[in-house]
């Protein structure tokens, strides 16, 4: 390890995995510092439809992460894991205090993403990992040939729905609007698959059980009335996914970093309002969120971060 790098990058979904190779490639010290697995909300993803250069033939989340860690891997970037505790991003040199240590560089890229929003109903947090989830791909076995709810209408919660019938009996979308907000290609399988009915104008009130989820409350926005979901007999329990939104990873950048509703506020070059730090990725305030997108903000905040360095070490030459 390093006494200072020229860049920390915190976060190694697509947005850090891909700043770390470019930062690595481009000889620049690099400390890549992730606590969990490799990837984010992209490790849980079942399919991959749309990243240039994948298998045509789709492939998972996970093993395109595989191969963007081996190339971080490749081009000498350092590497631990662990838990950032708080950050001290003004100044030369930018702190990073973790729990098994406290890291120094020149120039710090956030990339620590987001997660999924709650669904806001009574009864949300007792009933977690015992019926709601938020990743299909880590619980669709538990309810294989049990029936399961989806909360949200976007892209996400549609591609959900669609993985997770190859495990249920029946899913049901409930969505607070009359429509979807998915793109059409997942529209058109999700309403050609008999296996997806949906719940419009709908939103979920509490949800219930003797330990696990047995029955659910479901409001009609317009009509205001309620509809009681109970588990079949045999069954003693269904699923209820949520997928309505991220909410940005951004906690501990606050008063230090410009933000708005919680994202993180860049330029086209990843700038943040603090000279050498920069954004990427699904916490960064964006029109875009995908896989290509975190992607290209990695590649861009790498080469600003060696266009910075670059300029910092000529004024220091030059006096």
């Amino acid at each position: 390890m390093k006494d200072i790098y020229e860049v920390i990058i915190l976060g190694a979904g697509p947005a850090g995995l891909s700043a770390a190779i470019y930062a690595g490639r481009s000889r620049i010290s690099t400390l890549l510092i992730e606590k969990a697995q490799d990837g984010g909300q992209i490790a849980i993803t079942d399919v991959i439809e749309n990243y240039p250069g994948q298998m045509p033939e789709g492939e998972s989340g996970p093993t395109l992460i595989e191969r963007m860690s081996k190339q971080v891997e490749k081009f000498g970037a350092d590497r631990i894991s662990d838990t950032v505790k708080e950050v001290h991003l003004t100044g030369s040199i930018k702190k990073i205090v973790c729990v098994n240590g406290t890291y120094k560089a020149k120039t710090v890229i956030l990339a620590t993403g987001a997660s999924h929003k709650p669904i806001g109903c009574k009864g949300e947090s007792e009933y977690q990992g015992r019926g709601i989830s938020y990743c299909a791909t880590c619980d669709a076995d538990f309810f294989e040939d049990l029936d399961v709810y989806v909360v949200g209408g976007g892209n996400s919660a549609v591609q959900e729905a669609l993985y997770l019938t190859k495990f249920a009996r029946h899913v049901t979308i409930i969505h607070r609007r009359d429509k979807l907000r998915a793109v059409p290609t997942l529209q058109e399988k999700a309403f050609a698959n008999d296996k997806i009915n949906f719940f419009w104008d709908s939103v979920v009130e509490e949800v219930g059980g003797d330990e696990v989820v047995q029955w659910m409350k479901v409001r009609n926005k317009k009509t205001g009335g309620i509809t009681t979901v109970k588990a079949n007999e045999e069954d003693g329990l269904f699923g209820v996914f949520g997928f309505i939104g991220l909410v940005p990873t951004t906690r501990l950048f606050e008063g230090q970093v410009e933000m708005e509703d919680g994202y993180i506020i860049t330029d086209e070059d990843m700038k943040t309002n603090i000279p050498g730090v920069f954004a990427v990725g699904d916490m960064r305030k964006k029109f875009l969120r995908q896989v290509v997108t975190a992607a290209a903000d990695g590649a861009i905040a790498a080469m600003q971060v060696d266009k910075y360095l670059t300029e910092a070490n000529n004024e220091t030459y030059y006096g």
